[in-house]
């Protein structure tokens, strides 16, 4: 118990270090990232960016609907994101006129735009799609466009390197992916890859193989004055590669890109590619309804096997298994939101500590809780 302690207290204080005051004079100098908030926009994938963000002290985050722009929202931005969901319903939400804005706030302003999963698809120059065709890129669109889920594998190139240097001792690296775009990169390309797949995505049966490796999983471009970033699949939903979404931010702004706390830049924690296939799929599900088991044993195993397999929406099922009965429980689901940093869970967590009655692990609690607040440096 001694030891478990101290390793919740030696992970804030790391994290911590990495967090500046907050005097008047910062809050002037903070970078303003907006988030896409419109229909379309996934709920979860806004608040995983907006969480991933607030890693760095120095971003400002805010969401930002289409009626935002429209009312002069990009005004006091300094980049803008649009996240997953479905990229042609955020150009629906958006509209024409606040399309317009988004267009000269990235190519005359200057600004920097982030296109993540569905992003990207919105971003991209695909024929016969609603777009903003603003990336150079098309996307294949082959009628496999859904081609599944997982923890996909890719590797970063130099000009990758020069933007992750964290990253550079790596071969192979690991990120969520949602069935994200991809793109066409032909030799006369205005983009450049800084990060390409080398995972083949074709998890249903009867999909084609062989397309994916060698896409472009992270590309930059130039869009008038401005940067543009592409990401693939989901780093704000890969526990530790959350960093590289306020990294991105940095950089499509213009700003330096400063280092990230140890304790969060974990590619390591990730080693093997995993599809969803069918089976897998099946395997979710069954220890999902495992969860409510009446054996704690079965509860715990239970996260132990999702996590495993990197399942994505399990991190926000463990949330309600701070309420349960058993201590036990209460406190691995703890222990699984503080090692997949999230940071959203953190108003649950601090209920869950208010209503432990045992003071031994009300104590084991808030230092996980301190430990999962030191990630976002927002105290």
């Amino acid at each position: 118990m001694k030891k478990m302690i101290f390793y919740y207290l030696l992970a804030f204080l790391v994290s911590l270090s990495a967090c500046k005051p907050n005097s008047p004079d910062s809050i002037e100098k903070k970078i303003r990232v907006g988030v896409f908030n419109g229909e379309g926009a996934s709920a979860v994938c806004v608040i995983e960016t907006m969480e991933a963000l607030k890693i760095d002290n120095d971003i400002s985050p805010v969401t930002v609907s289409g009626k935002d722009i429209m009312e002069g929202k990009l005004n006091e931005l300094d980049a803008l994101i649009f996240p997953g969901g479905s990229g042609s319903k955020e150009f629906n939400s958006l509209g024409q006129q606040a399309a317009v804005l988004v267009h000269k706030f990235a190519h005359e302003e200057g600004k920097g735009l982030i296109g993540i999963c569905a992003g990207g698809f919105l971003l991209s120059t695909t024929p016969g799609y609603p777009s903003l065709k603003i990336f150079p890129e098309p996307d294949i669109r082959d009628g496999y466009y859904d081609r599944g889920r997982g923890l996909i594998a890719f590797n970063l190139n130099n000009q990758g390197k020069k933007i992750f240097p964290e990253l550079e001792a790596f071969d192979s690296l690991y990120v969520q992916y949602y069935d994200g775009p991809i793109f066409k990169y032909p030799e006369s390309s205005a983009s450049n890859i800084v990060g390409s797949f080398y995972s083949d995505v074709a998890n249903h049966p009867g999909y084609p193989h062989g397309t994916t490796p060698g896409k472009l999983a992270f590309a930059t471009s130039e869009y008038g004055e401005g940067k543009v970033f592409i990401s693939v699949g989901h780093p704000e939903a890969t526990a530790g590669m959350r960093w590289m979404v306020p990294r991105m931010a940095r950089w499509v702004s213009g700003n330096e890109l400063i280092p990230y706390p140890e304790k969060l830049v974990r590619p390591e924690i990730n080693s093997k590619e995993i599809l969803y296939t069918d089976d897998l799929v099946k395997f979710e599900k069954k220890n999902f309804w495992n969860l409510f088991h009446e054996e704690d044993s079965v509860v715990i195993s239970s996260m132990k096997n999702l996590y495993s397999i990197r399942s994505r929406p399990s991190i926000r099922w463990s949330i309600g298994l701070l309420r349960h009965q058993s201590w036990i429980v209460r406190l691995h689901a703890a222990e699984y939101l503080l090692e997949t940093e999230y940071t959203n869970a953190i108003p649950d967590l601090q209920a869950a500590v208010q209503d432990e009655e045992n003071l031994e692990q009300k104590k084991v609690l808030e230092d996980i809780l301190e430990s999962l607040k030191g990630i976002v440096c927002r105290k």
